[in-house]
């Protein structure tokens, strides 16, 4: 399986973070849609169904990350 390049998956980590914290405050129909768009880009980016498992999956890949890294077990 192709996997997307760390920087590609890092700004998608990111605009998914900023999104959900965004749809926290005002859940607009428009930050809702693009929140489930980058949900759906990061699950294909990364060949998993759920984006809880796309962000563990993604942040294994950036640079410096560890398998062990207890970042990740509260993703």
């Amino acid at each position: 399986m192709l996997m997307a390049h760390p920087a590609v998956l890092k700004d998608l980590v990111e605009q998914y973070e900023t999104l959900r914290d965004l749809y926290a405050e005002k859940a607009s129909p428009e930050v809702r849609q693009r929140l489930e768009d980058v949900a759906y880009t990061l699950c294909v980016s990364t060949g998993t169904r759920d984006v809880e498992a796309a962000l563990v999956a993604a942040r294994l890949r950036l640079p410096g990350t560890r398998a062990q890294d207890e970042t990740l077990l509260n993703a």
